[in-house]
């Protein structure tokens, strides 16, 4: 963090950095209180009391568990929707590094690293589990086996536990939530639920691997307690994953609540530069950090909403510094989607150290990787396209100097939204053909699939392949990026409709140079549509 930015925020405000460790330290007070009482209810119901000592210790042990499965989550948590790399992808890159030429391309890089952070992740979670299980479960001495011997097979019992709980919560995103409380309660039904399901087969496994241990770790007992033995561990087994389930939503909640990046209301920032603090967490936080991820929603809501209306007109000031900051910082997300689609669809150039992952697949494969690459920060695309929509349509009203349109952001931001919708409907299987260049109008438009050549072919597989979890992202992105349109057409529909009558039209909505994807005719007839409301 640069001092120009640390000194320009109110004394008051908190550093950028700290707010992170601040909400996971406040995640560890939270997380630790229901903990508590369900390991006092589980330890005074199932179990003889035991002295003060021991049950300190159990606690400790418990807490320590606990601390280690939250910091493992919290290492891995992102609010990417990456996704592992494949066992083809972990074999070429091991042979890459093996012979000197690194991992590959970025995206592989990141796979592999997110595949290596599952391994880690499922290592601790087996680790807190048997803690967990041995801190919960073990009563000291019982029948006619030594509590170290049973110590020991409760803690390997609680390894399977947390490896079954760690695979089957790997990768489970959340939302940017509301309320903690309310969230709490709508989740209790679910977590109780999958806490029994994970425990279950956690249970049969571990039973089932228990037999396969050495005779000195096998305890001689009677049947009364070999079954009292199996419901105490299943029932603290349960206890325990329903603790890392609520964990596990808790860190969602706090980690995705809003922060508001502005100095108080009436403070010397706030009346001089209230902007500061969000653009400078918009400009030098770490690239796709979750940090960048709550400027971004804290932008969205203000320029959306009529939440802190100070901040919004704040960004209208007379230099137009402001606004310019803020709408380029909105429109790199959007022209990095336009163009990563447009290099997946044209078939874009490969590098040499990715030539024998790309062996390994078939071209549809390589298409699907390439257009899944680009939908990964998704949710960072719609906050933007959200945001450009809405500070655009208030241009019309709010903007007294003029920056909007004098600056050409209005033309940025219009030209970059349909270039992203053509290139997000191109990747659905459709293709747009001019009909007449010189003409206007909705009939001059045709949808058609596309038939051939090598780009054809892929789209139009990737056309038919609905219902997937890629299609479904390039539908909803779609969907988002149409109604950012219209919300602008709609604000400027009439000086629109006379620019068209004049003839004008792109050279106040649509850049001059050349559009991130599709031809400049192409986006002015994609605009006709949308200002005769037949674009869908």
């Amino acid at each position: 963090m640069s001092s120009s930015s640390s000194s320009s925020s109110s004394s008051s405000s908190p550093p950028l950095e700290v707010i992170i460790k601040t909400r996971f330290l406040g995640f560890l007070i939270w997380q630790s209180i229901h903990s508590t009482i369900l390991f006092a209810l589980f330890k005074s119901a199932l179990l003889p009391p035991s002295r003060p000592i021991a049950i300190a210790l159990h606690l400790v042990l418990f807490h320590l568990s606990l601390l280690l499965f939250s910091s493992a989550l919290s290492a891995v948590a992102s609010p990417r929707a990456d996704r592992p790399a494949a066992a083809s992808e972990l074999a070429a890159a091991g042979f890459r590094a093996a012979v000197g030429g690194g991992l590959g391309a970025q995206g592989v890089r990141r796979r592999v690293k997110v595949a290596l952070g599952f391994v880690v992740f499922l290592g601790c979670c087996g680790l807190a589990g048997g803690i967990g299980v041995a801190a919960m479960c073990w009563r000291g001495e019982s029948g006619g086996g030594g509590g170290g011997v049973r110590a020991v097979v409760l803690g390997v019992k609680g390894f399977v536990v947390g490896v079954v709980f760690g695979g089957g919560m790997f990768g489970v995103g959340g939302g940017f939530w509301g309320s903690p409380l309310f969230s709490f309660k709508m989740v209790l039904p679910s977590a109780f639920g999958r806490a029994l399901r994970l425990s279950a087969d956690a249970f049969i496994c571990s039973v089932l691997l228990t037999t396969f241990l050495p005779d000195h770790f096998k305890i001689r007992e009677t049947n009364r307690q070999f079954f009292l033995e199996h419901i105490i561990f299943f029932i603290g087994s349960s206890v325990l994953t329903l603790c890392w389930e609520l964990n596990h939503h808790l860190h969602q909640v706090l980690h995705t609540k809003r922060s508001v990046f502005a100095p108080p209301k009436g403070s010397a920032a706030a009346e001089t530069n209230p902007s500061e603090p969000l653009l400078a967490a918009l400009e030098e936080s770490p690239p796709k950090s979750l940090l960048q991820y709550l400027a971004y929603l804290d932008l969205c809501m203000v320029c959306e909403s009529n939440v802190d209306t100070w901040r919004r007109a704040a960004f209208f000031e007379e230099t137009g510094e402001t606004y310019k900051r803020v709408i380029s910082v909105c429109l790199k997300p959007l022209e990095q989607l336009a163009s990563e689609l447009a290099e997946g669809l044209e078939g874009g150039s490969l590098n040499e150290t990715d030539q024998l992952s790309l062996q390994l697949h078939s071209n549809t494969d390589r298409l699907n990787a390439k257009l899944h690459e680009a939908f990964i920060d998704m949710q960072l695309y719609v906050w933007c396209a959200r945001t450009l929509a809405a500070l655009t349509a208030r241009s019309h009203k709010d903007d007294r100097f003029g920056v909007a349109q004098l600056s050409g952001s209005n033309a940025a931001v219009l030209s970059t939204l349909l270039s992203c919708l053509l290139a997000v409907e191109a990747s659905m299987g459709k293709k747009t053909n001019i009909q007449a260049p010189n003409l206007m109008g909705p009939a001059n438009i045709k949808w058609a699939t596309l038939s051939t050549g090598r780009k054809d072919h892929s789209a139009s597989i990737m056309g038919k392949k609905k219902g997937g979890p890629l299609h479904a992202k390039a539908y909803a992105m779609a969907d988002v990026l149409r109604t950012s349109i219209y919300i602008i057409v709609s604000e400027f529909h009439d000086e629109m409709m006379g620019s068209t009558k004049a003839g004008i039209l792109e050279k106040h909505w649509i850049i001059s140079g050349k559009p991130l994807y599709g031809a400049r005719d192409l986006l002015v007839q994609k605009l006709g549509l949308f200002l005769d409301f037949r674009a869908s």
